[in-house]
């Protein structure tokens, strides 16, 4: 009886590693399921567009655009300061006339 046993023992045994190993396999044929399953992007098809050549004569035109709206700024500017030294002088001989006026009578 011990020996129906041991046999009994020892199939069971081999059942166990058989449906270990048989339960890899399968997670291993659902891992593949799953990575074929997964849409593969495409290897890029078309080319670069070639780099635009330097075009030096829209630098330049750009840079002299600039010089000339930096000087009108400029100059915009110090008429705005001689306008405003211009009034504030007059405004000084006004309120100084009009003391003396004042204190006259």
């Amino acid at each position: 009886m011990s020996d129906a046993l041991a046999k009994a023992e020892a199939a069971a045994s081999e059942a166990a590693v058989n449906s270990a190993a048989v339960q890899v396999a399968l997670a291993a044929v659902e891992l593949a399921k799953v990575a074929s399953a997964q849409p593969h992007r495409p290897a890029c098809q078309h080319q670069a567009p070639p780099a635009p050549e330097f075009n030096a004569k829209k630098w330049l035109v750009i840079g002299g655009v600039a010089c000339v709206c930096s000087l009108a700024l400029a100059l915009a500017s110090i008429a705005i300061a001689i306008g405003a030294c211009c009034a504030t002088a007059c405004l000084l001989v006004l309120r100084s006339m009009w003391r003396s006026v004042r204190s006259s009578n």
